[in-house]
């Protein structure tokens, strides 16, 4: 069968295995940090396996290689099962591929030696960004030129979220990494002071919006309604839905950044726009929920769609929560506590966590050329002990961040504190505890989902499936 008349199958299960691979040590990372916190002698008084050290390797492995490895496989699929075209390129996605893990690699060597250019999210040093951007510009390149050579006329809606996220994560990472090297492992901000803050969080908070809501929308408008076997519930919605959400977005970082140095009024505009967003966030998650009208039955045994739709429940939460907790007087509480731990691993674990393997646990028998999983029992299973670890680890800590917060402000009558800080961290303990017996969990379902990914694929061949004829269409 001559290649071009083929889907690019063989970059989508690369990525899609390496999701699974890369969810399984980012999430072991994160249980290992977890338990230093609860016990800090676990770092062996070994500099690389210090907390410091390993927690933004947790976040870059969970965010770049689980999270986006996750997204270059989906938006890979759905842009050309969308568009009836194979990828623009199959050498620029084999350059991706292998260029991505190159990078994951590279940042699993360096942070734990503790080259890091301190910047949330965007530790990696200036070598290494480089090659990120380089990276990026291919997958730019190979996802709008699939776009641009489609044989049908419209632009499907999840390629407009996949589009707006590449898009917007350009701008965000050269913005924000524009540094003045040192050496080859130290670099310096081309910003200082406020501005560097600003831009640090304009950036963050935009990572949050475009790779880990955005990116993920993607995966809602194509794999659910797939899956549910039935029409996106509103298709005018999810136009407003994304271009509501993407102007919107932009502009709610400073809430970050409330009762510091950053000018008041930029601290003000964040909060009104991050309170807006609850508008498009909760659109989008009703939009996703109504697609299952008339088809809420198959919940019951479809544990795939099960893991869909209760994203969307972490996703309404997640998103809810967010502008609550940029109101001032909220974040007067909740600030520098664990109550934003409970918020972003609501949004990570529930949201990002659940809807990528639900759209994962699509695609790999589709790569094997199977119909479903080896187990559907195994899935079931998956979804209920992560399920019960996501609870377990975000009310840990909600719980653990409203009593510090309020700890941290009791004062006595004479003005003094009521508590010191070390009894805060005391009283905390137990939450880390169970903190970290949610993380067990979660990381339980991740290896249930790599056992049942290795016996859907072993043995098989990556299928070929025809690009369908669209001269011949009526």
């Amino acid at each position: 069968m001559d290649q071009s008349l083929d889907y690019n199958y063989k970059v989508v299960k690369q990525f899609a295995i390496a999701t699974i691979l890369w969810g399984v040590v980012g999430m072991l990372v994160g249980v290992i940090i977890a338990a230093q916190l609860a016990w800090p002698a676990l770092n062996l008084d070994i500099p690389w396996l210090t907390y410091g050290r390993l927690r933004p390797l947790h976040t870059n492995a969970v965010i770049f290689a689980f999270g986006i490895s996750g997204l270059f496989a989906t938006s890979y699929y759905v842009v050309q099962r969308t568009c009836q075209v194979r990828l623009f390129s199959d050498k620029l996605a084999a350059f991706t591929f292998w260029g991505w893990q190159a990078v994951i690699l590279a940042a699993v060597v360096t942070l734990p030696m503790g080259f890091t250019r301190g910047k949330e999210y965007a530790e990696l040093e200036w070598p290494i960004s480089i090659l990120i951007a380089v990276v990026w510009i291919a997958y730019a390149t190979v996802f709008f030129g699939t776009i641009i050579k489609r044989k049908v006329k419209h632009i499907y809606v999840a390629n407009w979220f996949f589009g707006g996220y590449i898009l917007a994560v350009t701008i965000l990472h050269v913005v924000n990494s524009m540094s003045m090297p040192a050496s080859l492992f130290k670099s310096y901000s081309m910003y200082s002071g406020v501005q560097d803050a600003m831009i640090q969080w304009w950036y963050g908070h935009n990572a949050v919006g475009f790779i880990l809501t955005a990116g993920y929308l993607g995966m809602v408008y194509y794999f659910i309604p797939k899956q549910a076997e039935r029409p996106v519930y509103s298709y005018k919605l999810s136009i407003v839905h994304f271009w509501a959400l993407i102007f919107t977005y932009m502009w709610a970082g400073p809430h970050h950044l409330h009762y510091t140095a950053l000018p008041d009024w930029a601290q003000s505009l964040g909060m009104v726009f991050s309170l807006i967003l609850l508008a498009p966030s909760w659109g989008g998650m009703i939009n996703g929920m109504m697609t299952l009208s008339g088809a809420w039955h198959k919940l019951r045994t479809d544990p795939i769609l099960k893991l869909m739709i209760v994203s969307l429940s972490f996703y309404g939460m997640a998103t809810f929560e967010g502008p609550m907790m940029s109101i001032k007087t909220v974040n007067a509480l909740s600030h520098y506590t664990d109550w934003g731990i409970a918020h972003v691993h609501g949004g990570a674990l529930g949201w990002v966590g659940f809807i990528t393997m639900g759209s994962i646990y699509y695609l790999i028998p589709r790569m094997a050329g199977q119909t479903k999983m080896y187990s559907t029992k195994l899935i079931d299973l998956h979804f209920w002990v992560a399920t019960i670890g996501v609870v377990l680890y975000i009310a840990a800590m909600w719980i653990a961040g409203v009593m510090q917060g309020l700890m941290w402000r009791a004062v006595n009558a004479d003005g003094t504190l009521t508590y010191t800080f070390v009894e805060g961290v005391k009283a905390t303990y137990p939450y880390y505890v169970v903190r970290f017996i949610g993380g067990v969990l979660y990381l339980a379902g991740m290896c249930i989902m790599a056992y049942n990914a290795w016996m859907t694929l072993k043995g098989r061949e990556t299928t070929r499936a025809r690009i369908p004829d669209m001269s011949l269409a009526a």
